[in-house]
C-alpha cells in the first residue's frame, strides 16, 4: 500500500486504549497494477468493518512497506483477519506480491501528537 491510498497521511484515532496492527512487508515487484488495485480495495473494505479506526501506510523505493491499521479491539482485528475477501487477498499476496512480511498486533496505551504551526 502507499500513503496515497489514504485521504490523510495520519489516521485520526480516539483517545487510547485501542489496538494497532503493524504490517511490515517486502514487495516482490511483480504485478504492480494488480497489487495497487487490491491494496485500494482492502483499505476501502477495512474501513467498512466494525471497530476500524484508520490506517497509515508508506512504501519505500526498495519495496519495503509499513502499514499500521488501528482498531477498537482485538476481536475487531480477528474478525478482519478472518474476513473472506481479506483472507483471499492475503493468500494472493503470499503467492504473487510479497517475498516476506511480518504482522504485529499491539495495544496503544498512550498517544500524543505535535505539528508545526509555521506555514
Amino acid at each position: 500500500m502507499s500513503a496515497a491510498l489514504t485521504t490523510d497521511r495520519f489516521a485520526s484515532t480516539p483517545e487510547p486504549p485501542y489496538h494497532a496492527v503493524i504490517f511490515t512487508s517486502q514487495r516482490s515487484g511483480a504485478d504492480a497494477e494488480g497489487y495497487a488495485e487490491a491494496a485500494e480495495a482492502m483499505v476501502a473494505l477495512a474501513a467498512q468493518q466494525p471497530g476500524y479506526l484508520g490506517v497509515e501506510s508508506v512504501r519505500g523505493a526498495d519495496g519495503v512497506g509499513i502499514t499500521v491499521s488501528y482498531w477498537r479491539s482485538e476481536q475487531d482485528i480477528l474478525a478482519w483477519k478472518h474476513h473472506v475477501e481479506h483472507a483471499a487477498i492475503r493468500a494472493r499476496g503470499r503467492r504473487d506480491w510479497y517475498t516476506r512480511y511480518i504482522t504485529r498486533v499491539a495495544k496503544v496505551e498512550r498517544a500524543y501528537d505535535w505539528f508545526s504551526k509555521a506555514p
